[in-house]
């Protein structure tokens, strides 16, 4: 029996959710829809937990094993330069993109006004909690502003060990960093034996990552059980708005923003270069995994686009790890439409914070369906936003499409750098296209 694809089972999932939220919430409160929605709560509650249970060695292994990945070919200091130059500009483009979009059409907002609706549940609590959460927001905000010096502290933590229990993932982020540069910097001989332990970490992590999202559809079934019979299948109306911002968000980065970084630094065709990577992006967009399409990614990069093996091993596996535009571009605007949500003053100051913190939370996210979900509830949870875990699991409710598209966004980066980097290295391309 041909097995359902993993986006069909997570939508069958979401379908009936809404159908069983919906009976019985038809009921009276009783002993056992009690039971009913307690089961569902803990299957929804056990899939998020399994979530946040792999993020500090899923985060440590990816990043040190794309690092060590680029050690062996020659000029690996000069194309790494521009590799990761590349993935900075069209990262950072993808979070100012976001944030300005998030901002002019305030998709948290009705008449100017917090969507009470939403924050009902995403609060998931009485209005003095809400109040009081508020509170704790603008002192953690203020704390953030007169204490600048606290970011770069954060940055090089004295226990690396704690940073990590304590989802400190920026420490976690320039630790590890640092020691894949400096795994670099070995003899061969001496390097080698980390390189195999981190890349096969790294594996094993995704395997375990891959064992949990096949979970996904019991879990979310569970989150959009609950969601549905708290709020009714409003939750689907109410998030529309936030739900059209990213995917015109996304749209704007894919089809403008890259396409300009094409034409304006690489002197490419964009034209060309969709024509050349539809196979890679309708995998990604149906498998939601960069991760999953990255063999795709590389076929076409160097079949039909002309880039050699050495550039295409060189850019797109690092890019599989550390450039996610859709994904640094989706994290900023679900922070602050959660922000907006919940009445919360973002200041300009903590909207930075924001997209430093989708900048080099992106670099962590695995390239499977969903991970990166996780890095929002990091962010919320950093920026001392109120409701994160709920808001969360009402996210997910519309996160399927999302997920798809802004997987489609990554793996067009990661091919646009690919390319790229090639006509600066004066490879020819495109040849075998018409």
């Amino acid at each position: 029996m041909k097995k359902v694809a993993a986006h069909w089972q997570i939508i069958i999932a979401l379908v009936l959710a809404i159908i069983v939220g919906t009976t019985l919430k038809q009921f009276n409160n009783s002993n056992w829809i009690d039971q009913t929605l307690n089961i569902c709560s803990l299957l929804g509650d056990l899939f998020l937990q399994a979530l946040k249970m792999i993020i500090v060695p899923l985060v440590v292994s990816s990043i040190i094993a794309g690092l060590a990945g680029l050690a062996g070919f020659d000029g690996f200091r000069r194309m790494g330069l521009k590799t990761l130059s590349f993935y900075l500009l069209s990262t950072l483009s993808a979070v100012i993109l976001g944030l300005i979009i998030v901002n002019l059409i305030q998709p948290g907002l009705i008449d100017g006004q917090p969507n009470t609706e939403l924050q009902e549940v995403f609060n998931n609590a009485p209005a003095q909690t809400t109040e009081n959460d508020k509170l704790r927001f603008a002192e953690n905000r203020q704390e953030q502003a007169k204490d600048w010096t606290a970011i770069f502290k954060r940055m090089l933590p004295s226990n690396i060990i704690k940073a990590g229990a304590d989802g400190q993932l920026l420490g976690l982020l320039v630790f590890s960093l640092m020691f894949g540069i400096a795994m670099t910097q070995l003899p061969k001989n001496q390097m080698q034996p980390l390189t195999t332990f981190f890349q096969s970490l790294n594996d094993v992590m995704i395997k375990i990552t891959q064992w949990i999202m096949t979970c996904a559809p019991i879990g979310i079934f569970g989150m959009i059980v609950v969601t549905v019979h708290k709020s009714g299948t409003e939750i689907f109306t109410q998030l529309a708005p936030y739900f059209f911002t990213v995917l015109l968000a996304l749209a704007l980065h894919m089809f403008i923003i890259l396409p300009i970084l094409l034409k304006v630094i690489g002197k490419i065709n964009p034209i060309q270069h969709f024509k050349a990577m539809k196979t890679a992006l309708l995998t990604a967009f149906s498998t939601s995994s960069s991760s999953a399409t990255l063999p795709i990614t590389m076929r076409c990069v160097q079949d039909n686009a002309g880039v050699s093996k050495k550039t295409a091993s060189f850019t797109l596996p690092l890019g599989a790890t550390v450039n996610m535009d859709g994904t640094a571009l989706y994290e900023c605007i679900a922070v602050i439409f959660v922000a907006q949500v919940m009445g919360l003053d973002m200041t300009l100051t903590a909207q930075m914070l924001v997209v430093i913190s989708a900048l080099l939370t992106s670099i962590g996210v695995a390239g499977v369906p969903s991970a990166s979900m996780v890095a929002i509830l990091i962010i919320m949870n950093n920026s001392g936003i109120p409701g994160a875990n709920n808001a969360i699991l009402a996210l997910f409710a519309v996160d399927r499409l999302l997920d798809m598209s802004r997987t489609a966004v990554n793996v067009f980066g990661d091919s646009c750098a690919a390319v790229i980097i090639a006509k600066s290295e004066k490879e020819t391309l495109y040849q075998n296209q018409q």
